[in-house]
């Protein structure tokens, strides 16, 4: 039957989509919902389409792009500094990785414009050739080729480059966890790199930082500051890959809910990223 066939066809293509969404939008809900739209528009398609993959591919980019527009808005009087919300995994899936797009490339391709991005993702991420991206995107091919040289200038420097295995991230989480819980300075010294910033994104539902913090002094301060303040000590839930980085989810002295991701190169830290906006962690199981 057609509606069978459809069915699977669009099951086919649905973590592709979510992922495509989520890279899109920073928002695993909001990657969920533009699937759940991508699925009305197929559903209710009665003309035969020959590629499933590329008309949905262009259904959900489109829906995208235009979320992102109210999407920019918000982001422009946020509290405090913005992380997407926490894709995680778990940690045997670190070296599983079909991308290599993590929390810090997703920070920087908040600096592209929409078309950039979605350009960026299509053909560096996803492998479509330019020619197919300029169908979805209807686009000349010149102006998208213009839009993805762009847009890779912009990133390049925020693309991985150190692989870490999937036992060393989880040591290095652990080792990191248990060296701040317990503001232990020569520990700590020996995991972050001088360089380091920290990202917390409260969005002014919980206390947190307003600004990056910077430099290892800085950092140090923080968690020692943390550790002394503190009537009981953070809870490790579990160690997990966050936006195809190493981290864990835990709670913190007051039992609230949040996600760390750690940036690493040759072994050091060079950025933590906190998650502690309760509206960001509905999807993560304490």
């Amino acid at each position: 039957m057609l509606g069978d066939r459809r069915t699977a066809e669009f099951a086919l293509e649905r973590k592709r989509m979510l992922r495509l969404s989520y890279r899109m939008l920073g928002s695993v809900t909001e990657a969920e919902d533009v699937v759940q739209d991508a699925w009305l528009r197929w559903a209710g398609n009665k003309d035969r389409v020959r590629i499933p993959a590329a008309y949905l591919t262009r259904i959900v980019t489109r829906l995208c792009l235009d979320r992102m527009k109210s999407a920019r808005a918000r982001r422009e009087i946020y509290v405090g500094p913005w992380l997407p919300e926490p894709l995680v995994e778990p940690v045997d899936m670190y070296e599983a990785h079909t991308d290599d797009v993590t929390v810090t490339l997703m920070l920087a391709l908040e600096r592209l414009s929409p078309l950039e991005r979605a350009a960026f993702l299509l053909h560096e991420v996803f492998d479509m050739a330019l020619t197919e991206v300029a169908v979805v995107l209807d686009r000349e091919a010149a102006t998208v080729r213009q839009l993805a040289s762009r847009a890779r200038k912009h990133v390049q420097t925020a693309r991985p480059r150190y692989s870490v295995g999937a036992a060393d991230a989880d040591r290095i989480a652990r080792a990191f966890f248990a060296a701040a819980r317990d503001g232990d300075v020569t520990a700590l010294s020996a995991l972050l790199a001088s360089d380091v910033e920290i990202h917390i994104d409260g969005g002014g539902k919980v206390l947190a930082f307003r600004k990056i913090v910077r430099g290892l002094e800085n950092a140090l301060r923080i968690f020692v500051s943390a550790q002394r303040k503190a009537v009981t000590p953070p809870t490790l839930l579990r160690t997990a890959i966050i936006d195809g980085l190493a981290g864990y989810v835990s709670l913190d002295p007051n039992g609230v809910l949040q996600t760390t991701a750690l940036g690493i190169r040759e072994s050091k830290i060079f950025a933590i990223y906190i998650v502690k906006n309760p509206e960001k962690l509905t999807h993560i199981d304490a």
